[in-house]
C-alpha cells in the first residue's frame, strides 16, 4: 500500500489515502462527468479510508437526478477534488489529478456507461 496526498488547486481542501500503487483510472460517460473531463480512482475508498482536510468551509456539493451520487467541489477555485459514487453511496472515487506526484494523464482508463444508469 503506498499513500498518497492531494488537494484542489488552491489548497482549501486536502485529502489523503492509503492504496495500491495507481496504474489506471476511470472515466465516466453520464452527463456531469462528461463535462468535467476527469480521470477518477478505479477504486473506491470507504468513508474512514479517506482522510479529508477541509479550511474556510470551502467544501461545496453539487446533487442531480437521484440525488444520490454528491459530487464535492471547492467553492474557492472550483476544483472537483472527490465525489461519492451511485454504485456504492457514502464511498468515494478521486480525481486522479488532484493527487501530488501522480500524472493522471499518462494513465490508462476504461469508461464507465453512467449516462445509462
Amino acid at each position: 500500500m503506498q499513500n498518497y496526498q492531494g488537494s484542489c488547486h488552491c489548497g482549501a481542501i486536502q485529502f489523503e489515502f492509503k492504496a495500491p500503487a495507481i496504474s489506471s483510472g476511470l472515466r465516466c460517460n453520464c452527463s456531469i462527468c462528461k463535462r468535467k473531463g476527469a480521470i477518477m480512482s478505479d477504486f473506491v475508498l470507504a468513508p474512514d479510508e479517506l482522510q479529508i482536510k477541509i479550511n474556510q468551509d470551502a467544501l461545496a456539493t453539487y446533487t442531480f437526478d437521484s440525488g444520490i451520487a454528491q459530487h464535492h467541489f471547492c467553492k474557492y477555485c472550483g476544483i472537483y477534488p472527490f465525489h461519492q459514487t451511485v454504485r456504492k453511496p457514502g464511498h468515494y472515487r478521486v480525481n486522479l489529478g488532484c493527487i501530488d506526484n501522480l500524472d493522471s494523464l499518462a494513465l490508462a482508463f476504461t469508461v464507465f456507461d453512467g449516462a445509462s444508469l
